[in-house]
């Protein structure tokens, strides 16, 4: 199955994107939960010294941002590796 590069950036960065801020929202409406969460997800790194989420503007562009660039780069990288190794058939 051939990908195109750019497209399956955007889908993937896309999917980041939305995932995000869904989870933005769910640290703003459970955060307890979510920090649960964040902390199994970590492999059990004690976060208990971070008393509380940093939900700032700023911090919020800023990880939309790195997450969505971050996943673009992936997506792009995933399809040309998956396109080389599909023509070695």
């Amino acid at each position: 199955m051939k990908h195109e590069p750019i497209a399956t950036a955007n889908a993937l960065a896309i999917t980041f994107a939305v995932i995000f801020v869904v989870c933005r929202v769910l640290v703003g409406i459970f955060p307890d939960l979510m920090f649960t969460i964040a902390q199994s997800w970590l492999h059990g790194v004690d976060l208990a010294q971070k008393s509380s989420w940093d939900l700032t503007a700023q911090s919020f562009v800023l990880g939309l941002v790195s997450a969505s660039v971050s996943a673009w780069l992936v997506g792009f990288l995933f399809a040309s590796v998956s396109n080389y190794f599909a023509k070695k058939k």
